[in-house]
């Protein structure tokens, strides 16, 4: 799980090349650009010593684009750009930052006469952030010129084919991109300056995605104004919905590049869509036809046209995610590249299934739920096996049904896993996603422990034995769901939220006016704060928790973890703490994707009472009583 694979993402293709990143973790986390050529033949684009990530918005993502034979690409070290042209060294494109990582690059795009790339930029000087777009000279021979400013943040810059008109999308504090965003034209002068934006989509209360131009200059995007992610056409009666389904053709836009749909040369469209975690890969020609394939779609969107066929990033039940090229006619496919190089054995893999249950307001919530698997072992005759909640982090994000080794490791070893899509996740439209409005740290709480009662009462799980993980929001929900509730025995919070207040006051751009529609305004309500925080009621906290934390993070500071030791420490409650070096927000290296998983585990057999059959490294920890043999 932890060396064996890589993580792939952003799929791209040019000139009947494809290309995509691969995140490799025995090699500290670094991501390359790969490229298949036409004939099948593939190769690291970018060499040791460049690792292709951006920092915009932190989360990153749009960290490269194609022209030609060349690539231009974000560099994790100094977040410059760098152009890659064949048989040559990359080279810088943009000055050096006043700062280490001061001048910050991301989803860019060639301007139709080769001569620029308009992309976003992000400016740090002390606290001051600033978005902005701006048109970057080609060979560098230029400082960037600052096209559009103003708003608090930009996305997608997409010059249209014959580089009269440039699209793109901004939004404001407090919203978040699936909360409001608006769309913008305008024209492009002599000079490369933009004239005359418009607005042509979007509000306060409509959020647009992945704006796109059609070959012959027609602007396509995704909205939600229907209430669910839908795409729509602009043309000269306004907005035409293409396909009007209760689906999701969107995804939340948490980092930058994100593809889910593309344009085959025939007209037709290439799009990815569904509801929950069931998404397909449909072929839009004035109706949507679905095709039948191994890999569906992943969560993640990334899809392109590769000549007259569709590459993706596919994901299965049962086989490793993939870069997978489809045929829109037959269905038929290819894994061009596997995310793992060996597969598990059918009969290790539990396959989920999909379980719906009434959440404390009576709504209905979603979920998948693997049961332990195993082809060696049984569990005790009578005994029913413990239960982990998975909550997810977002809190937008969504289960998906995708290999997901982390929770084969559990299922594998007996014991049985829920991820859970409680109110405020993705894919059941804007008023499921809206249910966590005003209530982070209850509604999502609140469908975690319905999800693992529900399979208590249906005899899945022993109810004296569950336990409840997430990273991130779902750290928060772990948090909260251990302190203000008493159904879970142990828990494990990955770089989690533990005072609401401090996030809020101590967190990047991007996110620092989040809570504001998650839990309320800021400092008016600081009284919310103080109530959702886990760290302010230690004393209601009695069952051990397991904390770990990068310490580069800047989404959830270190400070949060150290924070919340100290007073668990205090108070007397066992819990054990695991920090990293040169780990940010999401752990890259196989090492440390390792250390986690197996302390996580081993954790759990000493406060649920089971022994681990492996050996793995025993985890210090502290005011935990002995246990009766």
């Amino acid at each position: 799980m932890a060396s064996s694979g890589v993580r792939l993402g952003q799929v791209e293709s040019a000139g009947g090349a494809l290309l995509w990143l691969e995140g490799r973790p025995t090699e500290g986390g670094r991501s390359v650009i790969v490229r298949r050529a036409a004939g099948g033949h593939t190769a690291d684009v970018t060499a040791h010593g460049f690792d292709v990530r951006s920092r915009v918005h932190e989360y990153g993502g749009g960290a490269y684009l194609t022209h030609g034979a060349s690539v231009i690409f974000s560099r994790w070290d100094d977040q410059r750009l760098y152009r890659k042209d064949p048989g040559q060294e990359p080279r810088a494109i943009t000055p050096d930052p006043p700062a280490p990582a001061a001048l910050r690059y991301a989803d860019g795009r060639v301007t139709p006469d080769g001569a620029a790339v308009v992309c976003v930029r992000e400016r740090h000087s002390g606290s001051e952030v600033v978005n902005e777009l701006v048109r970057v000279p080609l060979d560098g021979s230029a400082e960037p010129i600052a096209l559009a400013s103003g708003h608090d943040f930009y996305s997608f810059p997409r010059p249209s084919p014959d580089g009269t008109r440039l699209a793109f999308s901004t939004w404001d504090h407090p919203n978040m991109p699936w909360d409001g965003t608006d769309l913008w034209v305008a024209a492009v002068g002599a000079d490369g300056s933009l004239e005359e934006p418009e607005r042509v989509a979007g509000g306060p209360s409509e959020s647009v995605f992945q704006p796109a131009w059609s070959p012959d200059g027609v602007l396509h995007f995704i909205s939600d104004r229907s209430g669910w992610w839908n795409l729509y056409r602009l043309g000269d009666r306004g907005a035409e919905p293409l396909a009007p389904l209760e689906a999701e053709f969107g995804v939340p836009q948490w980092n930058f590049g994100a593809a889910s749909y593309a344009f085959l040369p025939d007209g037709r469209i290439a799009c990815s869509y569904g509801v929950g975690p069931e998404r397909k890969l449909g072929i839009l020609d004035g109706e949507l036809r679905a095709l039948d394939l191994a890999h569906s779609p992943g969560g993640r969107a990334s899809l392109t046209a590769v000549g007259d066929r569709v590459a993706y990033l596919g994901v299965s039940p049962t086989e490793p995610t993939a870069i997978v090229i489809a045929d829109p006619d037959n269905g038929e496919s290819e894994v061009v590249r596997a995310g793992a190089e060996r597969s598990l054995d059918a009969a290790w893999i539990s396959v989920p299934r999909p379980v719906e249950f009434a959440s404390a307001s009576g709504a209905t919530a979603h979920a998948l739920f693997y049961p332990p698997r195993s082809p060696e072992a049984d569990g005790p005759e009578g005994e029913r096996p413990p239960l982990v909640v998975m909550s997810h982090g977002g809190p937008t994000a969504a289960a998906e049904r995708a290999l997901d080794l982390e929770v084969q490791f559990f299922t594998s070893r007996g014991i049985g896993v829920v991820d859970v899509d409680y109110g405020g996740s993705t894919g059941y439209g804007r008023a499921y996603r809206e249910r966590l409005k005003g209530q982070w740290g209850i509604v999502d709480t609140e469908d975690c422990i319905a999800a693992a009662l529900h399979l208590a009462g249906s005899g899945d799980a022993d109810a004296g034995r569950l336990a409840i993980r997430g990273g991130s929001a779902g750290g928060y929900t772990t948090l909260c769901a251990l302190t203000f509730h008493d159904v879970f025995s142990a828990g494990a919070s990955y770089y989690g939220v533990a005072d609401a207040e401090t996030l809020a006051q101590d967190t990047h751009k991007f996110e620092s006016r989040y809570l504001d529609g998650l839990i309320g305004p800021y400092p008016e309500r600081a009284d919310l704060y103080r109530e959702r925080s886990p760290i302010h009621f230690v004393e209601r906290l009695s069952a051990p928790l397991i904390i770990l934390q990068g310490l580069e993070d800047e989404v959830v500071p270190p400070s949060q973890a150290a924070t919340m030791v100290e007073a668990l420490r205090a108070r007397g409650v066992p819990f054990a703490y695991l920090a990293f070096d040169g780990e940010q927000h999401g752990f890259r290296r196989a090492e440390t994707v390792r250390r986690a998983l197996e302390a996580e585990a081993y954790f759990y057999g000493r406060v649920l009472g089971f022994e681990l059959a492996d050996p793995v490294e025993p985890v210090v920890i502290e005011n935990l009583p002995e246990r009766a043999s």
